[in-house]
């Protein structure tokens, strides 16, 4: 049976940001593209909406919580100390002041939700698990599916960065399990159907009681439109490495240089720098320091759609983010064809294999400096090994991380959940209890 039509509820959702946003939007969109489904945004992102093309009040609704979030968005920004650090803070005073919007959205689709327009809901964004929803319980009494996720957070800081988790502000992180005492967490997830979950860390991070509610499915994709060009192969000349990202210390571009320093002065590996943030001063101070300019590019902030046009001239993406929940930039990178060499925590370690790049251990910062030094000075000798990569990368994420096979899976689930419920329902109505308990554990 194919689900009759889907309500998708994305706060977050804008496919001219980057991050989140991006996240929310392409999967959104890609699931309309395989269903009939009415999205939910907040008022910031209908602007954008409406520029893709999508018609407001049919496609989408955008929904104004702007009284309770734009005070608590200030306050947020004050909080944090400064402008991209302080994400824990940021993420607990969203999970504080979420609740209105949902009660927003109840409020403007309740009356249709009850009288069964739509078989499935379904709550993109946000994508932490600290945000409680009570549409959860709400869909449960009106007997409609309701789908979370996917889900992503809870990576715990690793011991020997202590001095990075300080420099990102992240003080809230030391306490993040509070979120458990949230009113309404524990009734999210005993409420809602089925909980699509982005990472192994959040897995063991989530009610173990539920367990059986819970499906993996790493919440990041790649655009196969803005992601469409190939890798050129190169045997000769120097090792082309691209690093993708804010500059921030938890990401490593200081590391990566100082791993890759002795190669880039004999000139045998360059690197492609794409983002900003706070330590491109000392970056190039760093570049200055060791006369690197030949050799190393700052290309600043580039527009989304452009990144493949630096990232096709590259080998490899070396990216040593020590705390990465998704790593979207990773399987970027993979639907190029650019072999990724990652450290092996969260995200990149999830997504990355044997057959599709390279990943370093875990340890202390000299430890992870000499981990890429070995490999980057392996991959500089050995260009075979990239190119058996390469293949296997674009294969990978063709396979499982697109986004239209990614809404197909999702789809999917809808109609199982839907059939699901349709047996339910003509079980109830006969009256056998015992056998409708049966089917429900069949299935």
């Amino acid at each position: 049976m194919i689900c009759r039509r889907a309500l998708l509820i994305a706060e977050s959702a804008n496919p001219e940001w980057t991050s989140v946003p991006l996240i929310g939007w392409s999967l959104c969109s890609a699931i309309a593209k395989e269903i009939d489904a009415h999205i939910v945004t907040q008022t910031r992102n209908r602007d954008a909406f409406l520029r893709a093309g999508l018609r407001e009040g049919v496609d989408f609704t955008a929904i104004d919580s702007e009284a309770i979030e734009s005070p608590f968005w200030k306050l947020s920004k004050w909080l944090r100390g400064g402008q991209g650090v302080g994400w824990t803070t940021r993420t607990a005073l969203s999970s504080l002041v979420y609740p209105y919007f949902e009660h927003l959205v109840w409020k403007q689709f309740g009356s249709r939700i009850q009288a069964g327009e739509f078989c499935v809901v379904h709550r993109i964004t946000p994508l932490t698990p600290t945000a409680p929803s009570s549409l959860a319980m709400r869909c449960a009494q009106a007997g409609v599916p309701f789908v979370l996720g996917p889900l992503n957070g809870g990576v715990p800081w690793p011991r020997a960065f202590g001095r990075e988790r300080r420099r990102e502000k992240e003080w809230l992180s030391y306490v993040r399990s509070a979120y458990r005492l949230l009113p309404g967490i524990s009734e999210t997830y005993r409420c809602a159907t089925r909980v699509l979950v982005g990472s192994q860390f959040t897995l063991s991070d989530l009610p173990t009681r539920y367990r059986d509610k819970y499906i993996y499915m790493p919440e990041n994709g790649v655009d196969p439109e803005r992601f469409s060009q190939s890798v050129q192969r190169r045997d000769d000349g120097p090792l082309r490495a691209a690093f993708v990202g804010r500059l921030v210390p938890y990401k490593g571009p200081d590391m990566l240089l100082q791993s890759a320093l002795e190669l880039l002065r004999v000139g045998s590996m360059t690197i492609d720098v794409i983002g900003d943030g706070p330590m491109m001063e000392a970056l190039r101070s760093f570049v200055q320091h060791h006369d690197l300019w030949s050799v190393v590019t700052f290309h600043g902030w580039v527009p989304n759609e452009k990144v493949q046009d630096i990232l096709c001239q590259c080998d490899i993406l070396a990216f040593p983010s020590i705390r990465e929940f998704g790593g979207g930039v990773v399987l970027e990178a993979m639907a190029l064809g650019v072999v990724p060499v990652v450290v092996d925590y969260a995200g990149p370690g999830e997504l990355v294999t044997t057959e599709t790049g390279f990943k370093v251990p875990l340890g202390s910062r000299d430890e992870v400096v000499a981990g890429f030094r070995t490999v980057l000075t392996r991959l500089v000798t050995s260009r075979a090994e990239v190119h058996e990569r390469s293949a296997g990368a674009r294969t990978h994420v063709q396979q499982r991380f697109i986004w239209p096979v990614k809404a197909r899976q999702i789809v999917a689930l809808y109609a199982t959940l839907d059939n699901l419920r349709d047996q339910d329902l003509l079980l109830t109505r006969t009256s056998l209890p015992d056998s409708a308990e049966s089917q429900k554990r069949q299935l």
